[in-house]
């Protein structure tokens, strides 16, 4: 049958009290819409088309977000949320900090409460009565967001503190408030692409993310339009997403034929499940670095000029798994994570696919670890936006060599400092998992453990709200240094090393590499200098225990912007010289000396490209890679496998020894 398109019109908005809290719900008509946009121009338009004709039965809208006193009559304990952050504390500003379970149960509860059928609205409703007629990418009929209508528009890395007090501002033609901006909001459908053809009440039943829309307050204005779209782990919780909820008086959905169990996420379309057969090398063994981030063949792939922050992991099947982040801005919200293999069979990195995307979520910081049992295991951090001040924690878990994955789960659910993911979780001898993130978004705040003594089922990590002081013999909760290594000694304590943070000894005023010793499982450390070069913007280490028993660190003999620096070295027949980049050094003794250190260069004379931060660098037997952010797994054959920001470098200990 087909239905009548009906022209834009301006509608009254009936008043019906629901709860002791009036809910005001505005009559949105049936029609139909242009959905999408042409998906061409800025990032965050690609996901936007194709564009498609959608028909839309009549509806009831709620003509705000639902607002703090409306969530709080179901859910009185949610009071305690008001001002987190800074953010929504009266009574009629848009409730945030809640999850889509949360927004799809108060729904539930007003349906029981009223005997109507409450529910989140679909995506396409949401675009249809935000629109209200419109093909302009706001409904006020103008290619920009007046000014009188925005709150604090701009990304930050710390964002500005504005209310979120609903219906400031003028409504669209349909009676409806704020659907540009003030809070995101949650949508019935999880996110999948679009299609081409026309479509009749559309839902989109099950997926790995939800739907959320509209944009926020300390959003660029681009993510406001009424064809953007955005994603969000269904758990997930901030103070830039709340809801609003419709009336469902067509019968076209319920809450019920939509999933509220994310899908597994599939990466590749076929590995092989095969067992490879590891043969120790034992000759010295060092090949010179190839690029294991290159242009996907697939133009589909979210592929970015700014290629950076890696994890490493080897899988049962022989391969490498390599992810990083891929953007144009670190801080921006088209950010998704990238994903290579290496073979074992013919010594070639395959071209990079997309391993995790949550469409308008910033996603800096990764780790992989393969546990020798049965379980992948990959952390990332989640923003809330742009940015990576305000990161979560979420984990995934692969048992079919990073064929599938599991659906995200939240490690660390609080969007805060403490939650950038560094490369370089870890099994202690407990069996306990350890994961470094860093302390704070700046430069000198430090690194964090969190640690789980569950197999992941439950995580702990300190109180770091008070900074402490960075000085020998000095404690605190926090790690000295940004990018922190973090390895277990043999008498059970953790130790770290770290950018940034540097400590001068006693008697000295040169200050150095930071050293930080935890006695009780990373929730309190105490501080030493360590005696290698401090490292600066645009390098981070690895700390990590061999196979065959040693400590390794790999770092940077300095930072390129001074020239002076290094370090001096031997060669194979005893000579000194000073050297320049990229090190390896070998402790015996859990890092109280280290007696062997060599620097990470081949043996020929050429030009390579370390993508992130390096750039082109010139390697020779003097000078090895400058810059990089540093990943490292060691495969059962005991060769060591280092990513760079760009390169892939493998050697032994036989060659370090050398």
């Amino acid at each position: 049958m087909i239905r009548t398109i009906v022209c834009v019109a301006a509608f009254i908005c009936s008043a019906m009290f629901l709860t002791a809290q009036d809910i005001r719900m505005a009559d949105i008509p049936e029609g139909s819409f242009i959905m999408g946009s042409r998906g061409y121009g800025a990032v965050e338009e690609a996901d936007e088309a194709p564009a498609h004709i959608v028909h839309v039965s009549a509806f009831r809208m709620s003509v705000t977000e639902i607002t703090n006193a409306q969530y709080e009559e179901f859910d009185p304990s949610h009071r305690k949320l008001r001002g987190k952050g800074g953010f929504s504390v009266g009574d009629d500003e848009a409730v945030v900090y809640v999850s889509y379970h949360d927004a799809a149960a108060f729904c539930k509860w007003l349906s029981e409460k009223t005997g109507r059928n409450y529910r989140l609205p679909t995506e396409a409703e949401w675009e249809y009565a935000c629109r209200a007629g419109t093909l302009t990418p706001f409904s006020t009929g103008t290619n920009k967001l007046p000014e009188e209508q925005r709150k604090a528009q701009k990304i930050g890395q710390i964002p500005k503190q504005v209310s979120l007090k609903t219906a400031e501002f003028s409504p669209n033609a349909w009676g409806l408030y704020d659907m540009h901006g003030n809070v995101e909001e949650w949508c019935l459908d999880w996110y999948a692409p679009y299609s081409p053809e026309v479509q009749y009440d559309p839902v989109v039943r099950s997926g790995e993310y939800k739907v959320t829309r509209g944009g926020s307050h300390n959003t660029a204005i681009e993510f406001l339009r009424s064809a953007n779209r955005s994603a969000m782990i269904p758990s997930d919780k901030s103070h830039i997403v709340g809801f609003r909820i419709v009336e469902d008086i067509s019968g076209t959905h319920s809450s019920e034929e939509v999933s509220a169990i994310p899908e597994e996420s599939k990466v590749y379309s076929s590995i092989s499940q095969n067992v490879h057969e590891w043969h120790t090398v034992s000759e010295p063994l060092f090949c010179e670095p190839i690029p294991y981030i290159t242009e996907p063949e697939d133009k589909t792939v979210h592929f970015y000029g700014h290629n950076h922050c890696p994890a490493v992991t080897w899988c049962p099947n022989g391969d490498l798994l390599a992810i990083w982040f891929s953007a144009d801005d670190e801080s921006g919200r088209e950010m998704t994570i990238l994903s290579s293999r290496f073979s074992q069979a013919d010594r070639k990195w395959s071209k990079p696919v997309d391993f995790m995307r949550i469409p308008d979520r910033n996603l800096t910081g990764s780790s992989l670890l393969y546990d020798g049992d049965s379980t992948i295991w990959h952390l990332n951090g989640v923003g809330a936006a742009g940015g990576w001040a305000d990161l979560a924690v979420m984990l995934r878990k692969s048992h079919d060599n990073g064929q599938t994955w599991s659906a995200p789960e939240m490690v660390s659910p609080v969007h805060k400092e403490g939650n950038q993911v560094i490369a370089g979780l870890f099994i202690t001898k407990e069996g306990w998992l350890v994961q470094p993130c860093d302390a704070a978004h700046g430069h000198t705040g430090g690194s964090v453990v969190h640690v789980s003594k569950d197999n992941g089922k439950t995580w702990q990590s300190p109180d770091i709200s008070e900074m402490p002081e960075f000085e020998e013999n000095g404690n605190g909760s926090r790690i000295a240094g940004i990018h922190a290594g973090v390895v277990q000694t043999k008498d059970g304590n953790l130790m770290a090393y770290g950018r940034n943070n540097n400590i001068a000894g006693a008697g000295s005023n040169v200050p150095m590499m930071p050293c930080s010793i935890s006695e009780d499982g990373g929730m309190t450390w105490t501080y030493a200098p360590t005696s290698f070069n401090p490292i600066d913007s645009g390098q981070r280490l690895v700390l990590r225990r061999l196979n065959e028993g040693p400590l390794m660190l790999i770092s940077f003999t300095n930072h390129p912007k001074d020239d002076a620096a290094g370090m001096e070295f031997k060669d194979e027949n005893g000579n000194s010289y000073v050297g320049h980049g990229m090190f390896v050094a070998l402790s015996f003794d859990d890092g109280l000396t280290w007696p062997v250190k060599k620097l990470l260069s081949a043996e020929s004379d050429a030009i390579y490209d370390g993508r992130g931060w390096t750039g082109l660098f010139r390697m020779d037997r003097q000078h090895a890679e400058p810059m990089g952010y540093l990943a490292a797994t060691q495969t059962p054959d005991n060769v060591i496998h280092l990513l760079s920001s760009g390169l892939h470098y493998r050697f032994n200990l036989a060659w370090i020894m050398k």
